[in-house]
């Protein structure tokens, strides 16, 4: 590991907005537990090994609660971060037991059957945000246009929210996702906000009851696991809307930037539809700027190694996903885009173990649905601006591009 006076700042400088710093791949390979400092100051460690990545998210040892005595403070606000911010009034959904509960009373609705059954619904949503982009002319903001849109608008509908609050949605969800944008009195204010409206939403589909899932998980009685209370289930939106908005926002805008910088990635799928699932896999696997931080850390509550090197109990780790998802250990010319690719699936994007992401069918559905939307009714479509020119999002633990400028 790297000595106390040798600690670098993280994140990383890159060459551009979506090529991997070099750093990364050379700890990967020299030193893949190695301690990097955090906009907030604080100290972390950061993985970049496959094997020993997956054993950060699997492993219960390795704690998702940071809101405890010695974790990192990610963020610049008070706080630390979403991560760090304590949970008041409910059971943890985040650990345990009482995820594992949580996860039972969710799983039967995120199914990749049930999700299927969304496809028609947000396709008819991608239609007609395509159309009102269309209608502006080229060139259009493929990230304003579409990519924040849409996810925004499926989780507005998936929580049974009118789809005029989608604005409020979206913005509640940037604060929460603070590194070095809002203050903590911004936050405060935001989940006060969120929570009150949740709040009262649950209560009007308690009593009005409709087609969606926060609708369903109201009425929900399990014989083991009981009801979620109106705290768990105010927790369990605020998740939906930051695991599903800024993450699929931000990749569906990766996701056509990756594909039109290297254009024939795009006139594949033109050429040959069925490459669409395969495509949108190797997007998930080789991108590097979903997370500004890599991934979701971790707390560590006993002494283990990893990689033959002894980790104490107390440190705060942080699997970075896009570098463990290019070990040329598990992955063969792991830097090549190869929609054929047998084990892409097998990508960390999603994470691993008991947090694996319930909501990937619907983030996969989503992203194959956009690209073959675009496919087929936009094949001329080019990026207006260089790589070079794409710009990062800055300030929140989510990254992705600020603006995708394309023309038709």
């Amino acid at each position: 590991m790297l000595t106390a006076d040798a600690i670098p700042d993280f994140p990383f400088e890159r060459p551009n907005a979506l090529d991997p710093p070099p750093q990364l791949a050379e700890l990967r390979e020299q030193c893949p537990v190695s301690h990097i400092r955090l906009p907030s100051g604080d100290v972390a460690t950061l993985v970049t090994k496959y094997d020993d990545a997956r054993a950060v998210m699997a492993d219960p040892r390795f704690s998702r609660n940071l809101a405890r005595e010695g974790a990192a403070r990610l963020a610049t606000t008070k706080d630390g971060g979403v991560f760090g911010r304590r949970r008041e009034g409910t059971m943890d959904i985040g650990e345990g037991q009482g995820h594992m509960r949580w996860r039972r009373l969710l799983s039967r609705w995120f199914t990749a059957r049930k999700m299927e059954v969304w496809r028609p619904r947000v396709q008819a949503m991608t239609d007609d945000l395509l159309d009102a982009m269309l209608a502006k002319g080229s060139p259009g903001n493929l990230s304003a246009g579409l990519a924040l849109q849409l996810p925004v608008r499926v989780i507005c509908a998936l929580v049974g929210a009118p789809s005029e609050d989608q604005d409020k949605f979206a913005h509640w969800s940037s604060v929460m996702l603070t590194l070095t944008r809002f203050s903590q009195d911004e936050v405060d204010q935001a989940y006060r906000e969120f929570n009150a409206y949740v709040s009262d939403l649950v209560d009007h589909n308690r009593e009005n009851p409709g087609d969606d899932l926060l609708s369903e998980l109201t009425q929900i009685s399990d014989a083991e696991d009981g009801r979620l209370s109106q705290a768990e289930l105010i927790a369990t939106v605020r998740g939906l809307l930051l695991a599903g908005h800024e993450t699929t926002s931000n990749m569906i805008a990766i996701m056509m930037a990756m594909l039109l910088s290297d254009r024939k990635r795009f006139e594949d799928v033109i050429d040959e539809p069925d490459l669409i699932p395969g495509t949108v896999e190797e997007v998930l696997r080789l991108d590097n700027t979903l997370s500004v931080l890599g991934g979701v850390p971790r707390f560590l509550t006993e002494d283990l190694e990893l990689s033959d090197v002894a980790i104490p109990a107390g440190t705060t780790l942080i699997p970075h996903i896009a570098t463990a998802n290019r070990d040329p250990g598990k992955f063969t010319d792991p830097d090549s885009f190869d929609p054929r690719r047998e084990n892409s699936a097998q990508h960390l994007t999603f994470g691993a173990g008991p947090h694996y992401c319930l909501g990937q069918p619907l983030a996969r559905v989503e992203l194959q649905i956009v690209l073959g939307t675009l496919a087929q009714r936009l094949p001329e479509l080019r990026l207006r601006d260089s790589v070079d020119d794409l710009k990062l999002r800055v300030g929140m633990m989510s990254g992705g591009l600020q603006d995708v400028w394309v023309t038709w």
